[in-house]
């Protein structure tokens, strides 16, 4: 009989997909706790958790994420002990500290193995906070703020038996108290269907068709948003545009609230930067065409003269994969996460995130000589596959982890069992 495995998220399955319908493949039972948000899975026993406490009204600001951690965490433990009653005792939990949820497990399950996923960190300095000036003032307030939003997850890595983070940079974001524990290893994304068709072409709203023989760049934001880098990428394109009259941008994404936050101004971002380059931007030649099904992702990625990924430093997008296992030339902020990826010269460009004049080159260059960059194209694949492929890299090392992990549980078991000598 295979072992029974507990996976914890607010949004099941999240980075745990693959993870997960592995585990259940090969004879393992699985079950999983999240909010109303989680997803029904085949094989897995789906509890959702519910909670009737709401948050303080009034409650002192720093204070305000932990209290809403400590909340959920009350409502999987409940749904915990929920699945300890109908026989589901687990081996090992498996979860995301990031909501709270993970706190209180070990309490309930002493003898399970626990592995958190190690996604982020929050620092004060240098990270999705304080980087861009433009947009934040350093303040006491917004310090405190952020130290109370690590306070749940400080304590849930306490008792992680292991942490999982994706990349070298998200796991250097956990303090160093926690990196003795700290494993590297990407969760995997299946590349199978990330390959550069040659045959690709997008038609617009007006009949036009482009293809490879139009010069087009391209974006990915989820939601478009100064944390990955739309403002600079915005700025960037009238020169761009005016240098090559038969360039094209096309971006897919949405307006909405991103990692970064809502504006100040209550604007989204694409109107607000629209209106900030008015007539300096050829609105013929840019392209919003919204959040597009994956396969159309990809064949916008294959006409492409490059793809444009900026960031800053926060978690890595997996829509940069794709565009580098789809051979797309990566023009990329040069900042930590996006370095874990790429290496300027080898498989992609990078350039200082803030230098609008830098971009505005690079895509020029890309289109003039796309011979120049077609090796970088190649090795951008390369890189995608052996270091994110889902199929190859992320679950057999998942899975490997999780047995080391279950075997380190068996042998102190064993140990525990073992009679007390008498003798001396």
């Amino acid at each position: 009989m295979g072992k029974r495995i507990l996976f914890v998220h607010q949004n099941f399955p999240g980075q745990f997909l693959h993870i997960a319908d592995a585990l259940v493949a090969r004879g393992d039972q699985v079950a999983a706790i999240g909010a109303s948000t989680a997803r029904l899975r085949s094989g897995v026993s789906v509890v959702r958790w519910e909670s009737k406490i709401s948050s303080t009204k009034d409650i002192f600001p720093p204070a305000s994420r932990a209290e809403a951690d400590l909340i959920r965490a009350q409502a999987a433990a409940t749904a915990a002990v929920g699945l300890g009653k109908n026989g589901f005792v687990p081996d090992l939990i498996i979860g995301h500290p990031g909501w709270g949820e993970t706190l209180h497990l070990k309490e309930i399950f002493p003898n399970a193995k626990l592995i958190l996923f190690g996604e982020y960190y929050y620092s004060n300095r240098g990270g999705d906070v304080n980087f861009d000036l433009e947009f934040e003032k350093p303040s006491l307030q917004r310090m405190m703020r952020t130290n109370g939003k690590n306070a749940t997850q400080a304590l849930a890595y306490v008792m992680a038996d292991r942490i999982v983070s994706p990349t070298p940079f998200q796991a250097s974001t956990l303090p160093s108290i926690f990196q003795p524990r700290i494993k590297i290893l990407h969760e995997g994304i299946d590349l199978s269907r990330a390959r550069h068709n040659p045959a690709a072409s997008f038609t617009l709203p007006d009949g036009r068709v482009l293809d490879r023989s139009t010069p087009v760049i391209t974006f990915i934001n989820r939601n478009f948003e100064r944390l990955r880098g739309f403002h600079i990428f915005m700025r960037a394109l009238p020169a761009f545009l005016d240098a090559v009259p038969e360039a094209h941008v096309i971006a897919m994404g949405a307006d909405g609230t991103g990692y970064g936050g809502d504006r100040e101004d209550g604007q989204w971002w694409r109107k607000a930067m629209l209106a900030e380059l008015g007539d300096r931007l050829d609105r013929s030649r840019v392209h919003f065409v919204g959040q597009v099904e994956y396969e159309r992702m990809i064949d916008i990625l294959s006409i492409g003269a490059a793809h444009v990924y900026y960031t800053y430093p926060f978690t890595l997008s997996w829509s940069l994969v794709d565009a580098m296992a789809t051979e797309c030339l990566i023009l990329g902020s040069d900042t930590a996460p996006v370095r874990d990826a790429i290496v300027d010269g080898q498989n992609g460009v990078l350039n200082d995130f803030f230098d609008v004049e830098a971009l505005t080159g690079a895509m020029i260059d890309a289109v003039r000589r796309p011979d120049h960059y077609a090796p970088m194209r190649k090795r951008a694949r390369v890189t995608a596959m052996s270091k994110f492929d889902r199929d190859t890299i992320g679950v057999p090392r998942w899975l490997n982890l999780i047995d080391q992990t279950l075997a380190e549980r068996s042998g102190a078991k064993a140990k525990a069992a073992r009679p007390v000598s008498t003798r001396r």
